[in-house]
């Protein structure tokens, strides 16, 4: 961000700010409690983490995977409670939230509050937040983003030492339910290939592993990986994968697999059965870390989507916001678009932004993207320009047909290359399959009645679709004339903040956690970029900096807008006598709409750790 003032020294347990913490409420109701409805009564006495989350964010998948440690190890003590908080207007759909529990493995209650009843209750900013709340019903600290599992596990640490002393802890089973399992050949299948034999291979996405298919897409010739969640090479039988995603086959035969809880690139022969792991160490990248070099000692993060495109595999890096190729003659890794911050900016490959890219598909003159977040088709030329063909940004959505500079999709997950020059989107949270024509211009609606598809492959002259919330593969004919929708145009709806007119302090609220202090043996430790929607609602201030605070000047002709703030901290570990301390990247970025009007505020603080004074 930009100039970070020293962090000030958390406060001790015993003079921590008493917050009482405000009541649970979503309309949608609990998941995952076996029909129980919960309030925060039936939480005292435990350490209560609050994870505000939507489905379609790829942080909030990160956060996920940050507390399964945490939420084994502290069983007895700790309870985290999901609270739904839509963005798009799908995520508002009740079993669409039902459906994205299973999906993802989430093993705790979910509170789900599509109109974000607590999250206004708990003023929260940004998707992830976590909230912690001690076991007599206080709020004790908030973070925002990824990162903060360490600091979670000290403070757990911390509260039940202080309320076991206290008699104030509570031990025992939690109230996790978990729901009855379902038979089905597939379950949320991600990605699709269709293989030399004219099978289908399938990325079974919340089963942790590939299903080989015959040609009618349905009977199983063979499944590739236990189905136990994992990081194993090895046989089919033994093999692990974390919820893959994307494929894509190499000129030999074999096919490169986007694992992408792994962080990983996989390879699976199908002569052989066996799988192996060319890319990336198993562990998420972060700020700092390299953006290139030998592909097993790169760190990748969340790879989604893989597509073979100038001699090279192409990979849609969802969870940094960019593409990276990995070239596997060479057995390297490098980042070759997008800077990491997330939104939609055209321009050379260095430059331009993403959001999210989700979906890819390759021609001899373009690699096209689905940039999921901002509801984009984009582009990439071989000379590493990056276009959008249909989208305007991180806060528009919902499925108009038309004009190209008018269409709108919401949040497509799946891309495909058609014989004629046009491309077939999954439009996944309208499920609908659309048609962009690249020579007219124009995008149309081909199908529609789908349940949240995320890919589509050629076989023939059909093309077959990924229904992922259906649990199977669904054979089209495309039609010979487009299909006639009502059109719909959304806005995230979140309350805007008053600000006043002139200058607003922004203040990004870091604390470091107990037992860490910032790191500044290579320079500042922290980092500010802010822009904003339009671009004119900023007069002065947008850019990026090293200070968590900055004055912003507003622009008194423009009356409302989004401002975006990125920002990231590293601390580590504050041991004198351990000459390599561990150190850990605290990182998030906000969307915050504003609007402005006299008697507005004039500050606006955004908690990145600790509580806001």
């Amino acid at each position: 961000m930009n100039d970070a003032a020293p962090a000030p020294t958390p406060a001790p347990a015993h003079r921590r700010a008493r917050v009482r913490a405000p009541e649970l409420i979503g309309k949608g109701g609990w998941l995952n409690t076996g029909g129980k409805a919960l309030t925060l009564a039936d939480f005292r006495g435990r350490v209560l983490i609050l994870d505000f989350w939507t489905f379609c964010c790829i942080n909030c998948l990160h956060v996920l995977d940050e507390l399964r440690e945490l939420e084994e190890k502290h069983r007895d003590t700790v309870v985290i409670v999901g609270v739904h908080s839509p963005k798009f207007v799908h995520e508002a759909d009740h079993q669409a939230v039902v459906d994205a529990v299973e999906r993802y493995g989430v093993e705790h209650p979910v509170l789900d509050d599509p109109e974000l009843t607590t999250w206004k209750q708990y003023a929260v900013r940004a998707w992830p937040t976590l909230v912690v709340i001690d076991p007599e019903g206080y709020v004790v600290a908030q973070h925002a983003g990824e990162g903060h599992a360490h600091a979670l596990a000290e403070l757990v640490a911390e509260l039940e030492a202080e309320h076991e002393a206290k008699g104030t802890l509570r031990r025992g089973d939690g109230p996790y339910v978990p729901p009855e399992p379902v038979a089905t050949h597939l379950r949320f299948p991600g990605k699709a290939l269709v293989l030399d034999s004219g099978n289908f291979l399938v990325s079974d996405t919340t089963r942790h592993q590939l299903v080989e298919l015959g040609p009618d897409g349905e009977t199983v010739v063979r499944r590739i990986g236990c189905g136990e969640r994992g990081l194993a090479d090895g046989p089919a039988a033994e093999a692990r994968f974390s919820e893959p995603q994307g494929l894509c086959a190499l000129p030999d035969g074999q096919v490169v697999v986007a694992d992408t809880v792994n962080h990983a690139l996989r390879v699976w022969d199908p002569a052989t059965g066996d799988t192996s792991t060319v890319a990336g160490t198993g562990a998420q990248w972060m700020q700092g870390s390299p953006t290139g070099g030998h592909a097993r000692e790169v760190a990748l993060s969340s790879p989604w989507d893989v597509a073979w495109w100038q001699g090279k595999v192409w990979i849609a890096m969802a969870g940094v916001h960019q593409l990276w190729t990995y070239d596997p003659e060479a057995g390297t890794v490098e980042a070759a678009a997008g800077t990491t911050n997330e939104g939609l900016v055209d321009g050379p490959a260095a430059e331009a932004w993403f959001a999210q890219p989700s979906g890819l598909a390759a021609t001899p003159d373009r690699l096209w993207v689905a940039d999921s977040e901002t509801s984009a088709l984009r582009w990439i030329e071989p000379d590493g320009t990056v276009r959008t063909a249909v989208g305007t940004g991180l806060f528009d959505f919902g499925h108009r047909d038309g004009a190209a500079d008018q269409a709108l999709l919401q949040h497509p997950l799946g891309v495909t290359a058609l014989p004629d020059g046009s491309v077939a989107v999954c439009d996944t949270y309208n499920h609908a399959l659309r048609r962009f024509d690249p020579a007219s211009g124009e995008v149309t609606t081909v199908a529609t009645d789908l349940r949240e598809p995320s890919d589509a492959v050629l076989a023939g002259e059909d093309l077959v679709v990924v229904e992922s919330a259906r649990h199977r593969l669904t054979r089209l004919r495309l039609p010979e004339e487009a299909l006639t929708v009502e059109a719909v145009a959304h806005r995230t709806q979140r309350e805007a903040t008053a600000v006043a007119p002139g200058t607003l302090s922004l203040e990004v609220v870091f604390r470091a956690p107990a037992g860490q202090k910032l790191d500044e043996r290579y320079g500042p430790s922290t980092r500010l970029l802010v822009s904003s929607t339009p671009p004119e609602l900023l007069a002065a201030g947008a850019g990026a900096g090293t200070d968590l605070s900055r004055e912003l000047m507003l622009n008194p002709e423009v009356a409302e807008g989004v401002l975006h703030v990125s920002a990231m901290a590293a601390s580590c570990d504050d041991d004198p006598d351990n000459e390599y301390p561990a150190c850990h990247v605290h990182q998030q970025d906000w969307g915050v709409p504003v609007k402005v009007e006299a008697g507005g505020a004039a500050r606006l603080p955004l908690i990145l750790a600790g509580l806001d004074a």
